[in-house]
């Protein structure tokens, strides 16, 4: 064989490249790729390297003095009394609501009126409860006026405040994940299970409740992020120093008013890592709990 025929014969280099999955559907990736590294990598690797500097001690001193401090480790279960049962009860209401709201004719401008919140924001949310939860607000107002209550409850600057504020803001987060999920699923099957006698609650339970498993895993553990990040809400509605003393506040307090970024890193990544541990753990039950599809084809 000549020089020449080896020549023609050897694949050129994008026919290679090719072959390991390196194409120009490939190269539509770069930017994405790019951006997770600017805004997800660097910035985690850069948080870690400064908690492991500290001030003063050895590299693990801001971890040593994170758990060695109760008031600093239970920043950790006040983030969870929180986080878990708002997520818990925006998944308990959003799963009736999309069920009922997928059969009904006008479902954009009920889907449009349920997710408002979202684009109030957190801040104005708490605002807004402040005035209204307060003690001269409208609802104790109200209350009162129908003689319910002899005087105003405590609704802010407490525990109820920041679960109420987390509440409005995550329930049309967790609704419209589950509409999706419900949506997909065939309207045929709890058609043939009523046919063949089967009430609603074993409908849902045999049918509906298998087949949304996965779906609301997933929602579940989005929802749980977001509330785990409560900040403005506990800062506005409850009580920084005390029962809504929340890990988020904690690394604020350390980094801004302390002036200690290497501790404020340390405490960010303990919240990343308790975050991480929650849904992991949820991940490992929606696999023990249903391992078949998450959704159901229409014919």
């Amino acid at each position: 064989m000549t020089a020449a025929e080896a020549r023609v014969e050897r694949p050129s280099l994008r026919a290679r490249l090719a072959a390991r999955g390196l194409d120009a559907t490939t190269a539509l990736c770069l930017p994405a790729v790019i951006a997770v590294l600017a805004l997800f990598v660097y910035p985690l690797v850069y948080g870690l390297v400064e908690s492991l500097t500290p001030k003063a001690g050895r590299w693990y001193a801001n971890y040593a003095a994170f758990f060695s401090d109760p008031y600093l480790y239970g920043t950790i279960f006040a983030t969870l009394r929180l986080a878990l049962p708002v997520t818990i009860v925006n998944l308990l209401l959003a799963v009736p609501i999309a069920l009922r709201v997928r059969l009904m004719r006008r479902q954009r401008l009920l889907t449009t009126i349920l997710v408002l919140p979202v684009t109030l924001g957190t801040v104005l949310v708490a605002e807004g409860l402040l005035n209204y939860l307060g003690p001269q607000g409208w609802f104790n107002r109200s209350l009162m006026t129908i003689g319910l209550i002899a005087a105003p409850m405590k609704l802010t600057n407490n525990y109820w405040g920041v679960f109420a504020s987390l509440l409005i803001t995550g329930f049309p987060f967790a609704f419209l994940l589950t509409l999706s999920q419900v949506t997909g699923i065939d309207p045929a099957l709890e058609q043939a299970a009523a046919t063949l006698g089967a009430k609603p609650s074993a409908r849902f339970v045999r049918i509906l409740l298998p087949l949304l498993a996965s779906g609301l895993a997933i929602t579940f553990a989005l929802s749980f992020v977001q509330a785990f990040a409560v900040f403005p809400s506990a800062v506005l509605l409850g009580q920084p120093a005390g029962a809504t003393h929340v890990i988020s506040i904690a690394a604020y307090q350390a980094a801004f008013e302390q002036y200690d970024y290497s501790l404020g890193s340390a405490i960010a990544l303990i919240m990343g890592a308790a975050q991480l541990i929650i849904v992991v753990a949820i991940l490992v039950l929606r696999a023990r709990f249903y391992r078949g599809p998450a959704g159901a084809a229409k014919g």
